[in-house]
């Protein structure tokens, strides 16, 4: 389940921001939107390792900046990578439930230059649905690092909008 689906029928939650992110439909998963629009570089840049019961992937290391954090500091990179938590396969092939963007407010800020998740998928989810969309052209899928002004600004109109 990703964090779309968790929200509904929660009424503490008021709305949803998207930060570079998937925002499936009902039965879509992470890997079907990368296999709908091309152009991620994620899949060969990943290592997985099993663990019992699944399997975690993480960017390799030398891959890292160039997929993910393009627009961040060379040095900054490297720690991001080091630095990094695996996710679970499983997680992106799991299909989403009843996303609660449906039913709640969001709002999307497109990373213009993400390697992770194309351009166009991400403009696709925020049109979808009905997201109050900002782009950044040169930011890497790492925008809340390079851009976390922006990002900041993005999320404080969300919570001054749904209080």
């Amino acid at each position: 389940m990703d964090s779309t689906d968790a929200a509904v029928g929660h009424p503490n939650v008021k709305g949803l921001v998207y930060i570079a992110a998937f925002a499936p439909d009902q039965g879509e998963s992470g890997l079907a939107i990368l296999g709908k629009y091309p152009g991620s570089r994620l899949s060969p840049a990943l290592t997985v390792r099993p663990f019992p019961g699944g399997q975690d992937a993480y960017v390799n290391p030398a891959d890292f900046r160039q997929v993910f954090a393009a627009d961040v500091p060379a040095g900054k990179a490297r720690l991001m990578a080091a630095g990094q938590r695996p996710v679970a396969l499983a997680a992106l092939a799991e299909p989403s439930s009843t996303p609660a963007w449906k039913s709640l407010p969001s709002w999307f800020l497109v990373a213009g230059a993400d390697r992770a998740i194309p351009l166009a998928a991400e403009q696709a989810m925020a049109l979808r649905a009905g997201s109050h969309t900002e782009m950044i052209r040169g930011a890497s899928h790492a925008i809340l690092v390079s851009h976390s002004d922006v990002t900041a600004r993005v999320i404080e109109a969300a919570a001054r909008a749904t209080t």
